[in-house]
């Protein structure tokens, strides 16, 4: 098969899934052009900030494209190229995108609040404090895996201590991104410019930032970077939004965009070959196609990180209803796009079934591959990868920007009470320094044994966590009197994907811990985990299913 074949065909369908399903759902759900957005009635420069749909939709899909459309389909290859393309297809416009669509307007006309929220409104205060617990314990699987990936790009010294130039340039250029997202945000603010002005803004700062970078590349080890992502990571989380993470996303945004048009003109011009089989079967090594096909491919296809983006961050910065399909559908579609295109680049460097050598991880793949294909237009393949690189750090950092911020929002939910005089743990634990500290500590613990570990069990929770924010949604949709049976064939797909896929870690470190091959620091964390998110999820999806169940009321 040629990728462009298959990259025609990807595009194609993720239109036509736009302008037909996406708009089909708006219908059906009802929007209001004219109605205050909670982004005007309780703005109060922190979180809830007004902004233009360019600026939101940079936000949304900066943050809810990640690693993860990248990772997951190269990870999942061993499968074939057939059935990863087809989840990233069916599972991203009727699951993915019908997830980040109903999250992000199920906010909106819930004053612009979390999924949380929307559980304790529909279907109790219980589900509401198990749904954040388990946010909060996702969130960390989220901020110890990005936190790695990004360390990863930025390591300029190799454990022999050999420079790497191009990571070292990508660490330049991404800590004067942060400097500019800083300028950028205050130039916004204060002079508030045209479309096309903060456009020819950021990617006059892009450049700047990408000359530079190149230049004067900053050489550290993979340790440092970590300590100084984490403390970056801090420091971003409790800043205002519209200072540092709107002007981010949105300078990111260009990136990203230019990345994903690159590698598909690359496609274009190199037409290249896949050379990994169509389908191997329903077991790949010791992984079965079900469900480890499914929680692989993870953000490629539907992810529930997205729901808290959508509903935590970006749907208090809509300033109108109709922007709700184009940012939270669109987003989405583009990412499965990107996972596509990921799909493609490792059927097209790998030869005889082996990568080539020096490249084992999803970025080196994605980068060398597109790099690849760019020379034949006369690029320096130096350049290019670099750039790659630096794209695929910016996915990284740019989640990890959001995420601390929603696991940190959901631990001070989580212990706040609604009383003049609070408990003193529970105003200790409520303060948002002390929520984003021991949110980032634990991650940081778990980030030490490396992404490759996590990723099967965050792959996992961020599934289920899809399941259950579809099952609120379907409750605030029957609740509201609105059509939900869209969501509702998804959702137990999901629950029974994510299900099975915590038994078998549950078993697999389980057996560990009798065989004498149990290490703690990896495994143990590991077990601890999957238990937790699989025993919250249940009493989740229970609360949820119940109320599902129940005959409606008007309201």
């Amino acid at each position: 098969m040629n990728g462009l074949v298959i990259l025609i065909i990807a595009a194609a369908v993720l239109l036509a899934a736009y302008l037909v399903y996406g708009r089909f759902l708006e219908r059906k759900w009802g929007i209001d052009p004219k109605k205050k957005t909670p982004a005007y009635e309780f703005e109060d420069g922190v979180d809830y900030v007004p902004a233009k749909p360019s600026v939101v939709f940079g936000h949304e899909f900066a943050s809810i494209a990640g690693a993860g459309p990248i990772n997951g389909p190269i990870l999942a290859a061993p499968f074939g190229w057939l059935p990863v393309l087809l989840w990233i297809l069916l599972g991203g416009i009727f699951f993915g995108a019908v997830q980040d669509f109903a999250a992000m307007y199920a906010s909106v006309k819930n004053k612009g609040k979390t999924i949380g929220y929307i559980i304790e409104q529909y279907i109790g205060k219980t589900g509401k404090r198990l749904f954040l617990l388990f946010v909060w314990l996702f969130s960390i699987l989220v901020v110890a895996a990005f936190a790695d990936i990004v360390a990863g790009t930025f390591m300029g010294l190799n454990a022999q201590g050999a420079r790497i130039e191009a990571n070292a340039a990508v660490a330049t250029t991404s800590l004067l991104f942060i400097v500019f997202a800083v300028i950028m945000g205050l130039f916004i603010k204060k002079v508030q410019p045209s479309g096309v002005g903060s456009g020819a803004v950021a990617v006059l700062s892009l450049v700047l930032c990408i000359a530079v970078g190149m230049t004067f590349p900053i050489y550290a080890s993979k340790t440092i970077w970590l300590y100084l992502v984490f403390a970056y990571v801090f420091i971003a989380s409790i800043t205002p939004v519209w200072l540092l993470l709107q002007p981010r996303d949105y300078l990111n945004s260009f990136l990203l965009i230019m990345m994903i048009a690159a590698a598909f003109i690359g496609v274009v011009f190199d037409t290249p070959a896949i050379n990994i089989p169509v389908f191997t079967g329903f077991k790949a090594g010791n992984n079965y196609l079900f469900p480890i096909l499914f929680v692989t491919v993870a953000c490629g296809a539907v992810s529930g990180f997205h729901s808290l983006v959508a509903s935590g961050t970006a749907s208090k910065q809509v300033e109108n209803e109709r922007h709700i399909l184009p940012i939270s559908f669109g987003a989405m579609l583009v990412e499965c796009l990107l996972a596509v295109i990921s799909l493609i680049t490792v059927g097209a460097i790998t030869v005889g079934g082996k990568l080539p050598e020096g490249v084992v991880t999803p970025p080196q793949i994605f980068a060398t591959a597109i790099a690849g294909f760019l020379t034949r237009l006369g690029l320096p393949e130096s350049i290019i990868f670099t750039l790659i690189t630096l794209a695929i750090s910016a996915f990284a950092l740019t989640s990890l920007d959001s995420v601390a911020r929603v696991g940190r929002l959901a631990f001070q939910e989580l212990f706040t009470e609604e009383t003049d005089k609070p408990r003193t743990v529970n105003k200790l634990l409520s303060n948002k320094y002390v929520a984003t500290l021991l949110t980032l500590l634990f991650g940081y613990l778990l980030a030490i044994i490396g992404y490759a570990t996590i990723w099967p069990l965050f792959g996992a929770a961020n599934q289920l966590l899809a399941a259950l924010a579809l099952i609120s949604c379907a409750v605030f949709l029957k609740k509201t009197n609105r059509e939900g049976a869209m969501l509702w064939a998804p959702m137990f797909i999901m629950l029974a994907v994510t299900f099975t896929a915590l038994v078998f870690t549950i078993k697999a470190k389980g057996g560990l811990l009798f065989s004498g091959g149990f290490k703690f620091e990896a495994d143990g964390l590991q077990l601890v985990f999957a238990i937790l998110l699989l025993i919250l999820g249940i009493m989740v999806a229970v609360s949820g299913v119940k109320k599902l169940a129940e005959k409606n009321t008007i309201t």
